[in-house]
C-alpha cells in the first residue's frame, strides 16, 4: 500500500512553512529600515533639516508678501470701570425725572429734622381724582428711595379708611404737611401707629383740620371776613341774651 508525499513526510511541510516565515520577516525588516519609503511624498514634502525650528518657519511665513495678518479684536471695555454702581446711577436719573425740585426727597429724608413723621396729618394731591388726607401711620422705605410709600388713615362717613400712596408715583401731584404731631400732642414713640385702628385710640376724621389749613392757604382777607362775621354773630347773640334778661 503506497502513501502520498505530504502525508508521508510531515517534517518537510513544517520546514517549508518555517522557511516562508523567515522570508516574510526579512521583507518586513527591509520595509522598516528603508530610508525612502514613499519617494513621491518626500519630493513634495521634504524632511526638515537637523536645525529645524517651528518658530522660525512661522516668522518666515509672516514676513512673506502673499500672506495676511490675522486681525486681533481687543477685549471689550470693562463695565465695572465704566459704571461701578449702576443701581445708584439709575436711581439718581429716575429721581431727577420724578422729583425735579427734590421737595419730596427732603420731606421724607431721614437726615432732615423737619421731615414728615408718623402721627402728622398729610394731604396728598392726585392728578386724577379728589385729594386724600389723613393721619400718617407708617412710612415704608426700602433699599431704593424710589420705593418710599406712606399709609394714611381717615374716617369717611364714620368708617375708617386707609390708603397707601407711592411718594414718587406719577399719579401723585404733591404731598403737603397739614399739621404736625408735636403741634397737638407729644411725638410718637413708635414707627408704626397701628394702634390707632382701635376705637379708644382712633383720632377720628381730620376734615376740619384740613379745611382750616386750606382756608389759611387760600389767603388772609377771606379769613378776616369770616372772623368778622363770626364776631358780629357773637355780638348779636350777646345782645339777644341781654334782651332776654
Amino acid at each position: 500500500m503506497s502513501l502520498s508525499g505530504p502525508s508521508a513526510r510531515p517534517l518537510a511541510c513544517l520546514k517549508q512553512a518555517l522557511r516562508q516565515c523567515r522570508v516574510e520577516r526579512q521583507q518586513w525588516r527591509q520595509y522598516a529600515t528603508a530610508e525612502v519609503a514613499y519617494p513621491s511624498l518626500q519630493t513634495r514634502y521634504p524632511l526638515p533639516s537637523p536645525g529645524f525650528r517651528t518658530s522660525q518657519t512661522t516668522k518666515q511665513n509672516r514676513t512673506e508678501v502673499g500672506l495676511k495678518k490675522i486681525p486681533v479684536v481687543p477685549p471689550p471695555r470693562s463695565t465695572t470701570k465704566a459704571c461701578p454702581d449702576p443701581i445708584a446711577q439709575i436711581t439718581a436719573s429716575q429721581l431727577t425725572t420724578l422729583d425735579p425740585s427734590a421737595a419730596r426727597t427732603r420731606l421724607f429724608s431721614p437726615t432732615n429734622p423737619e421731615r414728615a413723621q408718623v402721627g402728622d396729618i398729610l394731604l396728598v394731591r392726585l392728578r386724577s381724582g379728589d385729594p386724600f388726607s389723613g393721619t400718617l401711620l407708617n412710612i415704608r422705605q426700602r433699599h431704593s428711595p424710589i420705593d418710599t410709600a406712606i399709609l394714611l388713615r381717615n374716617q369717611l362717613t364714620r368708617v375708617g379708611v386707609e390708603m397707601w400712596f407711592k411718594v414718587y408715583s406719577p399719579s401723585v401731584e404733591g404731598v403737603e404737611v397739614v399739621q404736625r404731631k408735636t403741634a397737638h400732642g407729644k411725638r410718637a414713640r413708635r414707627a408704626k401707629l397701628y394702634f390707632l385702628r382701635q376705637a379708644r385710640h382712633d383720632t377720628g376724621s381730620v376734615e376740619g383740620v384740613v379745611k382750616q389749613y386750606l382756608r389759611s392757604r387760600a389767603g388772609g382777607p377771606g379769613q378776616r371776613r369770616e372772623g368778622r362775621g363770626g364776631q358780629g354773630g357773637g355780638s348779636g347773640k350777646k345782645k339777644g341774651g341781654n334782651r332776654k334778661r
